[in-house]
């Protein structure tokens, strides 16, 4: 899993070559074809515009993308895209700390309030338009000016006073207090994409309507996006002038798999490099072969239960079909007690994880927190029967309680994603967990748009969720301040559970100001503590993100070195590793796939050969079982 800040797809990326192996639920992009190197070998690529070159194919994000709008996208499928076609002013290294990107330099003021950025002189735009510091104060005004704008990642620039553009090459930010992460604010991924003010500048007053499909989108990273259609595929060009070096593929197609299994099988029979957050029973059945390399990482991202207590607007309006009982602590701890987080990582991650507690994940200790001792929150079925009994929740005849003032039975929806295994096995236990306690679970497979739509409207009780983050929390941190919360119009916001608390947000630009990291910290983790204690987000774990890659097809992609328990750092995938992944051996990729000169695909349950006709593909229906009568 990629770093970033995003509503979790669990992302399963995948690099493949097409070359005469099956896939399910796939349908490729017109004009694809099977690859040969320089050498005149197939390669763990395709070659769209031609032969020697190389394609690198990626697994798009099972969440898919929910648009290629960057100032509302929230899906990790459309923060992938962003981390490839669009800059920021500073990259991350492999430690999470901020290195050049747009900017090569930058200096702070005395009085720490002014951020002069360097802007890298001659960059163009890929329609051969200038890139200058006037594209990165646009971007940033219009977020700080709109609300629209500011839907996704608002809350990193609400303590920006202003920003200019002096001339092409100085960028100068003044922040109303001093502030601690402008650096990391404009970061791939985790961070704010600049946008060519040219393009975008007509389109500043429709933002809400404007999709950002006409194609080759016009931007500047390590690729360009030359098409994309939905739930299907993403294909892109490499950059070959990009400024911290060109790709080592010369494209890329990031493709949509119905399952993560489609994509496993893919991975087995040597047609994918690559596959990033496997789940452990897939895990661990690749350890076996050894062809594979097998890479835990440290989780960058909680799964957990999200409660709709009080779904509201700004103004506080009431919105949603929300169960009023949610809005009563004594309940929402119900909830908590009487849910085994232990249980769940031994039995749903098989062990790949850590039980969640703090809001903010492992892969980044700096701004680990645990409950102090004696305030940890048990799995105690008998207490959480208890609490409800002594506040007037009675069960009836048939075992489900009623709430005493609305008079309805604590009868609650959970939607889950209606293709994460980790949702579903989460569900049947809590279903179990909460019935013993008088709590009804209904438990609802959506799709993740489904999901997210319900959200924003607030017409759900529970829902599992997860997000995704890089090392600086400010926004993860963001989205549970009164700030996030719908206008009365529906626009703007990116909350996820209607939490609003004056002292969190206190806390909130506290530490976004605070300078010293031993002290931010300790603000973090009481922000951390207000929302391990109000009970709406309900973090289950932290999973071990888990990835396999071919060997013999594709290198570069992983780095850092594991520790003592093997686990490799957080890696940046849809940036730095899609950058520096380059074909591996050709003549070891040519030994596997000499007879492919053709292979098949799963399109809606038909089976097609593609079989290389000239330059190109041509596609020969098989009969299969979906075929008889």
């Amino acid at each position: 899993m990629g770093t970033g800040n995003s509503r979790r797809g669990r992302l399963a990326l995948a690099a493949c070559a097409l070359s005469g192996t099956v896939l399910a639920g796939v349908a490729l992009p017109a004009g694809t074809a099977t690859a040969t190197t320089s050498s005149g070998s197939a390669a763990a690529a395709s070659a769209p515009s031609g032969q020697g070159e190389t394609t690198l194919r990626v697994k798009m994000s099972g969440s898919g993308i929910d648009t290629l709008n960057p100032f509302l996208a929230f899906f990790d499928g459309a923060y992938d895209v962003f981390a490839a076609v669009y800059p920021t002013l500073n990259s991350l290294d492999e430690q999470g700390r901020p290195g050049p990107y747009l900017a090569k330099s930058w200096t702070q003021s005395d009085d720490k309030l002014t951020w002069t950025f360097t802007i890298t002189d001659g960059l163009k735009w890929s329609d051969g338009t200038p890139l200058t510091a006037e594209d990165a104060a646009w971007t940033l005004n219009l977020i700080m000016t709109d609300a629209v704008a500011g839907t996704a990642n608002g809350s990193l620039v609400s303590n920006f006073a202003s920003v200019t553009a002096p001339d092409a090459t100085t960028l100068v930010i003044k922040t109303k207090e001093p502030q601690a992460n402008v650096t990391y604010v404009s970061v791939p991924r985790s961070g704010i994409p600049i946008v060519p003010k040219h393009i975008w500048e007509s389109q500043a007053k429709n933002l809400k309507d404007y999709k950002n499909d006409a194609f080759p989108l016009v931007g500047y990273g390590p690729w360009t996006l030359t098409d994309y259609k939905p739930e299907q595929y993403a294909k892109f060009d490499a950059n070959r002038d990009f400024i911290l070096g060109k790709p080592g593929f010369d494209h890329m197609v990031q493709q949509s798999f119905k399952s993560v299994d489609a994509a496993v099988a893919a991975l087995r029979s040597g047609q994918l490099d690559y596959i990033n957050g496997v789940n452990p029973t897939q895990f661990k059945a690749l350890q076996a072969d050894k062809s594979l390399l097998t890479v835990q990482e440290v989780g960058n991202g909680w799964t957990g239960l999200e409660i709709n207590y009080n779904a509201r607007t700004r103004t506080g309006k009431k919105i949603g079909t929300g169960h009023p009982a949610l809005g009563d602590p004594v309940v929402r701890h119900a909830i908590a007690l009487a849910t085994d987080r232990k249980t769940l990582v031994a039995k749903v991650r098989d062990g790949l994880a850590v039980p969640g507690a703090g809001y903010l994940p492992p892969a980044w200790p700096q701004w680990s927190w645990k409950p102090a001792a004696g305030e940890e929150t048990p799995f105690d079925l008998d207490q959480a029967n208890k609490i409800l009994d002594d506040a007037g929740y009675t069960k009836g005849a048939d075992g489900v309680r009623v709430d005493p003032k609305s008079g309805k039975p604590l009868e609650l929806r959970l939607g889950i994603h209606a293709d994460d295994t980790d949702d579903a096995g989460i569900s049947n236990y809590l279903k179990g967990w909460l019935e013993t306690v008088g709590i009804k679970l209904k438990i609802q497979t959506l799709s993740m748009s489904a999901l997210n739509s319900d959200l924003a409207k607030g017409d759900w009780d529970l829902l599992m969720d997860g997000w995704t983050t890089g090392p600086d929390p400010t926004f993860l941190l963001g989205i549970q301040t009164c700030a996030a919360l719908p206008k009365d119009d529906g626009t703007a916001g990116n909350t996820d559970s209607f939490f609003c608390d004056e002292k969190y947000d206190e806390l909130f630009n506290k530490q976004r100001t605070t300078f010293d990291q031993d002290e931010r910290a300790k603000i973090v983790g009481e922000m951390q503590s207000i929302l391990y204690k109000a009970d709406v987000n309900q973090m289950h774990f932290n999973a071990n993100t888990l990835d396999v890659v071919r060997t013999d097809t594709v290198t570069g992609l992983v780095y850092g070195q594991p520790d003592a328990q093997g686990m490799y750092p957080a890696q940046s995938y849809s940036f730095w590793g899609y950058l520096k992944a380059t074909p591996a051996n050709a003549k070891a990729t040519a030994a596997k796939e000499e007879s492919g000169g053709g292979g098949a695909l799963w399109i809606g349950g038909i089976v097609l050969l593609v079989v290389l006709v000239g330059g190109g593909i041509a596609l020969k229906r098989r009969s299969s079982a979906d075929d008889r009568e």
